[in-house]
């Protein structure tokens, strides 16, 4: 009867693992040292070896040179345990055998000294299966077995394991396998088959595995049974349902021109051809992943599974594209991939998908768009020193600006209804020029002889007034005006219309040096929205009512925000000022 390679080919010592040294090394120098543990989890993924080389074990104990690190393979313990007949060898799949009744029977059956063996070895398969109450059931035998006893625990999900039986037990975690490693293991068996295979049929095998050499060696299996003797990498990709570096590059090329209209007819043909959608996103976004390795790496590297040839084909391609590109239309062609899954139109997600992925390649950075529309040298010196890629050559500029570029071009600023006549601002350098006029205003004769007479009478908010002005924060005692000061066991309230309330909120650290210049001490501020109060006392920016417009944008331009606005923004201008306490009180 035919044997799968899989199974034909499956190690039988220690030395015939690959991509697995750390647990081939410690497993053997323990068995050699007779260092035997009682308990051992083997978790990793599907396809490594984890059964193999629990059976590997099981031989170096049971043979009759062991325990040794190299069994014979050719005692009857050996060829029982190889075949899977052994009495003393039993192995349990947990998928079906996961209850605290089958748990039971296996601790019963652990009383019992081996048949013929030396050691009773328990092989549980999936154990991450078993439930929690059957675990518990297990906890005490696990812990103290008998000294004949091993018990060696395979999974692909480690972390289901219960903490307390992983404490009980060493663990080793195998790794995906080499993809060089998998093709050469691929290559010396069709050597031993007699069969035709060059390195891009086996690469083709290799990824379809993903790491897994059972996957791989079945895939393989099903490619000798299509081809015969001679494989052939069109056959294999059709036979397996992948998709060649040459279509997928027709999704590049478009980007890179780029042409919707040629997105819409890679899927008209997907369609017509009878391709599956779905493998084909998956596909895709393993295309633009390996591209951006490229595009980062710059050379071939072992990050990405794929031939000499094939790699230098994708270093092409993606010198073609920046690495903010590539990100971008990887991470939008997982989320296609995502959606795909519960589409009931997946024609039009796709298509939608790649149409996005052409729009995403003409967008363009916060920097370059606003160099663009301000052409200011502040903003041109943020986006020279932009990060720029630098590990392989630049795409080819476009000549003329794309499509978005000419629509923020003619996109007018926005205006109010009725529009002011703009206002020539200062130089932001002498942004504190109009703090002398300001002070000169306020030090009008008037002005002071009200503010000593509001002074004699002990107003605290004239008092507080006072101090802002002293600090340069017209802003805040325009708000202040409009409200009343109340002084009540340690605490000053402040009692405000709504809008006013708020500014002087965001005010509050200019108002507590305020009240500590006045007090000699902190005051703790609470603010309370209310009608607020015209005081008998006088006001000392009454005047300010009747001021000009220049003076009102003097004002203006002295507040902090409206300084640090500036900086930011140095081509930026103010059309209009509203008294936000004149729209209150008309």
């Amino acid at each position: 009867m035919y044997q799968v390679i899989a199974r034909k080919y499956r190690p039988a010592q220690f030395s015939e693992l690959i991509s697995q040294e750390h647990v081939r090394t410690t497993l053997g120098n323990a068995i050699t040292q007779g260092r035997i543990a009682h308990g051992y989890i083997l978790s990793g993924q599907r396809g490594t070896g984890k059964t193999t080389v629990a059976r590997i074990i099981a031989r170096c104990l049971n043979c009759v040179n062991g325990p040794t690190a190299e069994p014979c393979g050719i005692c009857s313990s050996c060829r029982e345990i190889a075949a899977g007949s052994s009495v003393d060898v039993i192995e349990i799949d947990a998928a079906s055998n996961r209850g605290i009744n089958e748990m039971r029977e296996l601790r019963e059956n652990v009383r019992y000294r081996p048949a013929r063996d030396r050691y009773k070895v328990f092989i549980v398969d999936e154990a991450h299966q078993i439930t929690p109450e059957a675990f518990n059931a297990l906890l005490k035998t696990l812990e103290e077995p008998p000294e004949w006893v091993v018990f060696i625990l395979c999974t692909t999900e480690a972390h289901k394991i219960p903490v307390t039986i992983a404490s009980r037990c060493q663990q080793f975690s195998f790794r995906s396998v080499d993809f060089e490693e998998l093709i050469n293991r691929m290559r010396w068996i069709c050597e031993q088959e007699g069969i035709q295979a060059d390195d891009e049929a086996l690469g083709i095998l290799a990824q379809a595995g993903e790491g897994s050499v059972r996957d791989s060696l079945s895939a393989l299996d099903q490619a000798i049974a299509c081809c015969g003797t001679t494989l052939a990498a069109s056959d294999i990709r059709q036979l397996l349902g992948l998709f060649s570096q040459e279509s997928l590059k027709e999704v590049a090329e478009a980007l890179q021109t780029p042409n919707t209209a040629r997105m819409l007819e890679i899927v008209g043909e997907l369609e017509r051809n009878g391709r599956s959608l779905h493998h084909f996103c998956r596909e895709l976004s393993r295309y633009f992943r390996n591209l951006l390795v490229a595009r980062i790496t710059g050379s071939e590297s072992r990050l990405i599974s794929a031939s000499g040839p094939e790699q230098a084909r994708l270093l092409e391609t993606a010198s073609q594209f920046t690495e903010e590109d590539l990100t971008r239309y990887l991470q939008l062609t997982l989320d296609l991939y995502k959606d795909l899954q519960a589409s009931l139109q997946p024609r039009l997600h796709l298509e939608m998908g790649l149409l996005r992925l052409v729009h995403a390649g003409r967008l363009v950075s916060i920097e370059k768009a606003l160099a663009s529309v301000g052409g200011s040298s502040a903003t041109a010196t943020v986006a020279a020193q932009a990060p720029k890629p630098a590990a392989l050559p630049q795409p080819p500029a476009r000549t003329g600006p794309s499509p978005f570029e000419r629509d923020i071009a003619r996109k007018p600023s926005p205006a109010p209804t009725a529009p002011a006549p703009p206002v020539k601002l200062p130089d932001p350098t002498s942004a504190a020029a109009p703090a002398p006029a300001l002070a000169k205003s306020a030090a009008s004769e008037p002005a002071r002889d009200q503010l000593a007479q509001a002074t004699e009478n002990g107003d605290l908010r004239t008092r507080l007034i006072t101090a802002l002005q002293e600090m340069d924060r017209p802003f805040v005692v325009d708000n202040l005006e409009v409200a009343t000061v109340v002084e009540n066991g340690g605490e000053l309230v402040i009692t405000a219309p709504r809008e006013a309330c708020t500014m002087l909120r965001f005010s509050e650290g200019d108002l507590a040096q305020a009240v500590k210049r006045v007090f000699g001490k902190p005051l703790r501020l609470k603010f309370v929205e209310g009608a607020g109060t015209e005081s008998a006392a006088p006001r000392v920016s009454a005047p300010r009512r009747s001021d000009t417009e220049e003076e009102v944008i003097q004002r203006v331009m002295a507040d902090p925000a409206v300084k640090s606005f500036r900086e930011a923004f140095p081509d930026a201008e103010i059309r209009q000022v509203r008294n936000l306490k004149e729209q209150e009180n008309p």
